[in-house]
């Protein structure tokens, strides 16, 4: 396994907004409590800049050293940050994003393919070596699963707390766009938290 490519992908605790089914895309929002076994083993863990990433990092890898980079930010969701589906449910703009997000994009928001090309940024920017923790966003994490599974974005769950493991063959298969050839999660969360 010594070639084996592994990045381990989690996605932060909830907040109040989460809870609340908001987008939350820019919005800097503390996390909420939570409970989880934490490795403190584990030196350097990369991620979003933002808080609800950091803050989780450092409860869960309190030894760890956090590399934040903006690039793993969930997707800007302009003048729908804050808001519900049932808030935006009757606004044509809005239904078209939903049906296809890689055509329309949130009014003073980021483009899905935006998102995607700043993502795939951060990841070849990631420093010479072979097996990398990254906290992330649902929306950047579903769409890694999806890029390393071959299947579409809406097939993904990213749920708070798990730890997604990916592994291909090597750094080189997994720059070129190859399958994983492993997949797991595992919750790090204790129940109840989420």
């Amino acid at each position: 396994m010594d070639n084996d490519f592994i990045l381990h992908l989690i996605r932060h605790a909830p907040t109040a907004g989460n809870i609340k089914k908001q987008y939350i895309g820019w919005t800097d929002e503390p996390i909420l409590p939570f409970k989880a076994r934490s490795d403190k083993m584990n030196r350097v863990v990369w991620g979003s800049d933002l808080l609800r990433c950091r803050q989780t990092a450092s409860i869960l890898f309190p030894n760890a050293e956090y590399k934040a980079d903006p690039n793993f930010r969930e997707c800007n969701f302009g003048q729908w940050e804050m808001k519900t589906y049932k808030e935006l449910e009757h606004i044509q703009s809005y239904r078209d994003w939903i049906d296809d997000p890689f055509l329309n994009t949130p009014p003073d928001g980021e483009s899905f393919n935006h998102l995607i090309t700043r993502v795939e940024a951060a990841l070849q920017n990631l420093p010479a070596g072979n097996e990398f923790t990254i906290l992330m966003h649902g929306g950047p994490l579903r769409n890694l699963l999806a890029r390393a599974k071959k299947q579409t974005f809406r097939e993904q769950i990213a749920l708070h707390g798990d730890c997604h493991t990916l592994i291909w063959e090597n750094r080189k298969a997994f720059g070129e766009g190859a399958s994983c050839k492993s997949y797991s999660v595992e919750p790090l969360m204790v129940k109840g938290n989420l």
